[in-house]
C-alpha cells in the first residue's frame, strides 16, 4: 500500500522475506534496490531535508520532534510531496523510540486500541516509548480519532500524524489541541531543482549515468507543482525512457515523451477545491479575465463538477456585477442552462463566454448591500404593519377594515409613479439601495433620487438651463423615455466606466 509521502509502510507479520534491502527495521518497508527513485533518494537524515526551513532552525518543534528532545505529539499538514511522511520516517530513525506506523485508508478503533495496548505494556516493563505514525490521519471518522485522546492525553504514545486536509475542518478539535500544527510549504522551484540534480548524481538515484539538460529540467519542475515525489517520479520514467532509446543523457523531448500531462492539484472534497473556486471569484470580482480563466480551466481539469462552477457564476452576476451591466444575470443564467442542455466538453465554451462577460463588465455590489440592509433591519425588529392602503382589498369584507383605501394607481398618472408610502412606519424615509456609478447603473443613478423625491413627496430642487429654463420635467427623468438624455446617460460603459 503507498503511503503519502516517499516510501510504503512496512509489511505485515508473517509476510514473506523481502529481497536484499538497503535499510529497514524502522516500521517502514526497507528501501530496495528496485525502490522508486522518490524512496531511494529519501533524506538520509534532517539536514538533507529541503524545503521546510522555517521548521527547521535550532530549537524549532520539528527539529525536537526528530531529534527525540521533546515527546510531544505533532500534526503535519502540508500539500503531498512536501515531505510529511519523510519526516516521520527520519523520526523513526534518529531514536530510539519504537515507531509503529499505520495509514488511516485501512486501519480501524481496533489497530489503534492494538497499538496503544501494546504502548501501555512498553511503559509498565520500562520499555522504549512509543511513536505512533498516523498518515492520512483526516481520513479517520471521529470515533477514530477519539479513540486516540485518551493516549495521547497521558503520553502512553507520541502521536505524529500526516494530512493533506486542513486539520481545522478535517481533525476534532480535543486531539487538535493536544498536538503541535506544523504547517509544511509546497517547495518552491529552487528545491525542487536542487533535489533533481542531487538525484541525477547521487549513487541512490541515476548515479550520473545520465545527463539532465536545462530544458527538461525545466520542464520537470515545471511539472511537479511544487510536488517532490512527482519530479522525481517524473525523472525515473525520463530515464527509463532515455535508457530504452539507447540516449546518453534526458533532452527535453525525452521528457515531454515520458511525462506528457501534469496533474492537476485540485480535491473536490479538500482545501484547494475552496482555495481554486475563491480565487476564481475574486479574479472576475477584479477584472482580471486571464486570472478567471485559468482558474475556470484549473477546475474543467481537475473535473470539478460544471454545474457547482455555474451556480457559483450566477450569484456572482448579482452579487459583483448587479445593475451595472443587468445582462450579465442572464449571461450567466444562459451559461447555467447550457451546462445542463450541452453538457462538458462542450459547454466548457459556454463557460468561458461568460466569465469573459462577468469578469469584463462594470462591477457593483448595491443589490447585496442592499439586500443585507434590509435584512439586518427585518432581524432587528424594525417594519411595521403594512400601510392600510397597501394591504389586500380583494375579499369580500376587505373594503370594511379599510384596506386599500387611499391606494393610488400609479398607471393613473402620465408620470408612472406617485407619491404614496410603501414602507412601514417606522422605516419611511430609509435608503437600501445606493447605485453605484458604474456602467448601465449610472442611469439609475441619476433617476433614483427623483423617484424618491417622487414617491416621498419631497420637493424637487429647481435649476436652470443655459436659457434659464427649469430643467428636464421630472416624468421624464424619472423614466428616461420622454427625455433624449434617458438612453444615453447610461451608456459608454467600459470606455467611461466609473471602474
Amino acid at each position: 500500500m503507498e503511503s503519502d509521502a516517499l516510501f510504503t509502510l512496512g509489511e505485515p507479520a508473517g509476510a514473506p522475506d523481502a529481497p536484499a534491502a538497503l535499510g529497514g527495521g524502522d516500521g517502514f518497508t526497507a528501501t530496495r534496490a528496485d525502490s522508486p527513485l522518490p524512496v531511494r533518494m529519501r533524506p538520509a537524515g534532517i539536514d538533507e531535508l529541503v524545503g521546510q526551513d522555517h521548521l527547521l532552525a535550532p530549537g524549532a518543534p520539528l527539529r525536537q520532534l526528530v531529534e527525540g528532545a521533546a515527546p510531544m505529539s505533532v500534526i503535519l499538514w502540508g500539500p503531498p510531496g512536501s515531505g510529511k511522511t519523510t519526516i516521520a520516517h527520519l523520526v523513526a530513525r534518529a531514536t530510539d523510540r519504537r515507531f509503529v506506523a499505520m495509514s488511516a485508508l485501512t486501519a480501524g478503533v481496533k489497530d489503534v486500541r492494538a497499538v496503544i495496548e501494546a504502548a501501555r505494556r512498553q511503559r509498565r516493563s520500562g520499555g522504549p516509548p512509543t511513536v505512533l505514525f498516523i498518515d492520512e490521519v483526516h481520513r479517520f471518522s471521529k470515533t477514530q480519532q477519539d479513540s486516540l485522546l485518551a493516549a495521547v492525553e497521558d503520553r502512553t504514545v507520541t502521536l505524529l500524524a500526516a494530512t493533506t486536509e486542513n486539520p481545522y475542518f478535517s481533525v476534532i478539535s480535543p486531539l487538535l489541541s493536544r498536538c503541535v500544527l506544523l504547517t509544511l510549504q509546497a517547495l518552491d522551484d529552487d528545491a525542487v531543482r536542487g533535489l533533481l540534480r542531487r538525484a541525477v548524481i547521487d549513487e541512490r538515484g541515476l548515479g550520473g549515468a545520465l545527463a539532465l539538460t536545462e530544458e527538461a529540467e525545466d520542464h520537470l519542475v515545471r511539472l511537479a507543482g511544487g510536488d517532490v515525489r512527482k519530479a522525481l517520479t517524473a525523472l525515473e520514467a525520463a530515464a527509463a525512457t532515455a535508457t530504452a532509446t539507447g540516449a546518453g543523457r534526458i533532452d527535453l523531448g525525452v521528457a515531454e515523451q515520458a511525462v506528457d500531462v501534469a496533474a492537476v492539484r485540485y480535491d473536490r472534497d479538500g482545501d484547494a477545491h475552496y482555495d481554486v473556486t475563491s480565487a476564481f471569484i475574486k479574479s472576475m470580482r477584479g477584472s482580471d479575465v486571464d486570472a478567471a480563466l485559468h482558474w475556470l480551466a484549473r477546475m474543467l481539469v481537475a473535473g470539478e463538477d460544471a454545474r457547482f462552477i455555474a451556480r457559483r457564476m450566477v450569484i456572482f452576476a448579482s452579487e459583483d456585477v448587479g445593475m451595472a451591466d443587468p445582462a450579465a444575470l442572464t449571461v450567466a443564467t444562459a451559461a447555467a442552462h447550457a451546462v445542463e442542455y450541452v453538457g462538458l466538453p462542450e459547454a466548457q465554451l459556454n463557460l468561458a463566454q461568460a466569465v469573459i462577460h462577468l469578469a469584463t463588465a462594470p462591477k457593483s455590489n448595491s443589490a447585496t448591500t442592499a439586500i443585507g440592509a434590509a435584512v439586518a433591519d427585518v432581524r432587528a425588529g424594525r417594519g411595521g404593519p403594512v400601510p392600510r392602503g397597501l394591504r389586500d382589498a380583494h375579499y369580500a369584507g376587505a373594503r370594511g377594515l379599510g384596506h386599500g383605501a387611499g391606494y393610488r394607481y400609479p398607471h393613473d398618472d402620465h408620470r408612472g409613479v406617485v407619491t404614496q408610502q410603501y414602507a412601514p412606519d417606522d422605516l419611511v424615509g430609509t435608503d437600501y439601495y445606493r447605485p453605484s456609478g458604474h456602467g448601465a447603473e449610472r442611469t439609475v443613478a441619476t433617476r433614483l433620487p427623483v423617484l424618491r423625491r417622487i414617491v416621498r413627496g419631497l420637493p424637487t430642487p429647481v435649476t436652470r438651463g443655459d436659457a434659464g429654463a427649469p430643467a428636464a420635467a421630472t416624468g421624464a427623468r424619472a423614466h428616461g423615455t420622454e427625455s433624449t438624455g434617458g438612453a444615453n446617460e447610461g451608456g459608454g460603459d467600459a470606455a467611461e466606466g466609473g471602474q
